[in-house]
């Protein structure tokens, strides 16, 4: 039986800061292209801040989702009926999993900006991935969204 509806979505937005950034990159290429004119000046601010601000954008564009009975994490998809217990973690706690505690064949998604996380492991043995390391701004509601749907999917 496949959930008709999305229990958790979640996209990875760049914070607001990097906007600015973005606006910064092209006064900067702006200033660079000064000596050689009004046009290519106002051409480098236009030009740099675009780029800047697709860039961010992209970046930003990730999205964690519990749909169907899956958990879609970035291009991963992943039946949670292989998944195991959900861990979430706090700063402190995240940064080690990123860190010291990590595992090399884990599948991280990390955005730096974000700084809580959820581990769930992987009960799948033909996978080889020991857990999903996810960068989000709300582990609680997600391990809460793949309990649910795995629940679901075992009353099904």
């Amino acid at each position: 039986m496949q959930l008709s509806t999305t229990p958790y979505e979640e996209r990875l937005t760049a914070p607001r800061s990097w906007w600015l950034v973005s606006v910064l990159v092209g006064v900067s290429m702006a200033l660079i292209l000064l000596p050689f004119g009004t046009l290519p000046m106002l051409g480098g601010l236009v030009g740099g801040t675009a780029v800047a601000a697709v860039m961010a954008s992209s970046y930003g564009s990730l999205r964690i989702r519990v749909v169907g009975g899956s958990l879609v994490a970035g291009e991963a998809k992943i039946p949670v009926s292989a998944l195991g217990d959900a861990e979430v973690l706090d700063a402190e706690e995240a940064r080690a999993w990123r860190t010291h505690k990590a595992d090399t064949r884990a599948f991280l998604l990390l955005r730096a900006y974000i700084p809580t996380a959820l581990r769930v492991e992987v009960t799948d043995p033909q996978d080889p991935t020991p857990y999903l390391y996810l960068s989000t701004r709300r582990p609680v509601e997600l391990a809460e969204a793949i309990a649910a749907a795995r629940t679901a999917q075992d009353h099904s």
